[in-house]
């Protein structure tokens, strides 16, 4: 399983616990030998099932394949293996006064191989970039066991067609990525936290629409709406629910931060109940956990099948309107959290633990979020991916021609179609 909710009928044939590149080539050849399909796993994070594995397949876990191979100082690089967790990278980098940008909320627990693999976005990439824009360089195994290194360590580079961008994003129907070079940046010198709080969701959605417009760059812009306060609050022992029924988080870093700040919060004052500033690092990271914890905290009240919907960040309070009208016509709960900053919301459906993903209420919600999200200029993933869940409501947002095309690249890649069949595309 992973943590989409989804859980297979049946179980793989077997896993193979890959400790080496070796392991991965000699996987993937007797794999092509015997057309045998593959489901690559990492951390086991995902939340659209895409590393899930089933009757006649066989898992390749590389989660023990997580060392740190070398760090750069000077060119601002990390080089590792697919199983180094996001926050352990960021731990290693911080020694050399560096940080990896890309922060999905599950950073202590999601692996870097995972994130490549559905090109995660998180809470800092508004500012700088989803993980396509840190991937400088990729050693990847094909469906037939050849190695195949894409891009390069220096920051500029266009000789050929950009496969780093191809792999990146392909939920391991392209190839296995068993080694990243990734780029790092400087720690920032001083960050701003502030939390604001408001009467309803709708208008916390319309003060970051206002942050937007008033031409700030957050490192950080999320948004939670009153029931999961609630749920986060019961888990945590903490009261922000009292507060409001919505919840605005916003970092500002750099040189300019608090001058930064304090634009930001002019920007959201018309919107807000009350605001308070972190006075210091401990306070902030207090308020960044109520968010990181959300989904956590969910887990609690039942299986979580989680949303990834985004559209321009000017209609996020139309979304909010959207999903109130959904859960009330198909009686699901949905909780929802969203970065804010880039448009892309995650509406959360908690089931009791029989409840399906893939078949009634939740799926028919899950349905009306995505035409929602269209309806709106939006999108069905923002960072989670396709994997199995959402494939239904590919073609209405790609077209056929798109389809067609991606379709021969795969066919191109894995003529025999063993890697994670019946995923993404």
């Amino acid at each position: 399983m992973d943590r989409s909710g989804y859980a297979s009928a049946t179980l793989p044939d077997g896993v193979v616990f890959a400790e080496s590149v070796e392991d991965v080539v000699r996987t993937l050849q007797l794999a092509a030998t015997n057309r045998t399909p593959v489901v690559t796993r990492g951390a086991g994070t995902g939340l659209a099932a895409g590393a899930v594995g089933q009757a006649g397949e066989v898992v390749l876990d590389v989660s023990k394949m997580n060392r740190i191979l070398r760090i750069d100082p000077v060119e601002q690089l990390a080089v590792v293996e697919p199983g180094v967790l996001n926050g352990e990278l960021n731990a290693a980098a911080a020694e050399y006064g560096l940080f990896y940008a890309p922060d999905p909320a599950s950073t202590a627990i999601c692996s870097i191989g995972g994130n490549i693999a559905t090109n995660a976005g998180g809470m800092r990439c508004a500012k700088y970039g989803v993980t396509r824009e840190a991937v400088l360089a990729l050693h990847v195994v094909l469906a037939d066991g050849r190695e195949l290194r894409t891009g390069r360590e220096t920051l500029k580079g266009v000789t050929g067609y950009d496969l780093n961008a191809l792999i990146t994003g392909s939920e391991g129907t392209l190839g296995v990525v068993v080694e990243a070079t990734l780029r790092l940046r400087p720690l920032p010198p001083a960050t701003a936290t502030v939390a604001a709080f408001f009467p309803d969701f709708a208008s916390a959605a319309q003060a970051a629409s206002a942050v937007i417009a008033a031409r700030v760059q957050p490192s950080l812009l999320e948004l939670i709406d009153g029931q999961t306060l609630e749920a986060v609050d019961s888990a945590l022992g903490t009261d922000y629910r009292s507060k409001g029924n919505a919840f605005l988080l916003a970092q500002t870093d750099g040189y300019g931060a608090f001058l930064e700040q304090d634009v930001l919060i002019e920007a959201i004052e018309p919107f807000a109940s009350s605001y308070e500033k972190a006075t210091d690092p401990d306070h902030a990271e207090q308020l960044i956990k109520a968010r990181r914890e959300a989904i956590p905290s969910l887990e609690k009240l039942g299986r979580v099948s989680i949303g990834d919907i985004g559209v321009p960040r000017g209609r996020l309070a139309e979304v909010a309107v959207g999903l109130e009208e959904i859960s009330r016509k198909t009686g699901v709960r949905i909780f929802t959290v969203a970065h804010a900053s880039d448009g892309n919301l995650h509406p959360m459906i908690v089931m009791d633990e029989g409840d399906s993903v893939t078949e009634g209420p939740a799926k028919v919600a899950l349905g009306e979020m995505f035409y929602l999200a269209k309806k709106l200029g939006g999108t069905l993933t923002g960072e989670h991916g396709v994997g199995l869940l959402k494939r239904d409501w590919l073609l209405p947002e790609l077209g056929e021609v798109s389809l067609d095309v991606q379709h021969a690249i795969k066919k191109a890649l894995d003529p025999d179609g063993i890697l994670n069949p019946g995923k993404a595309i």
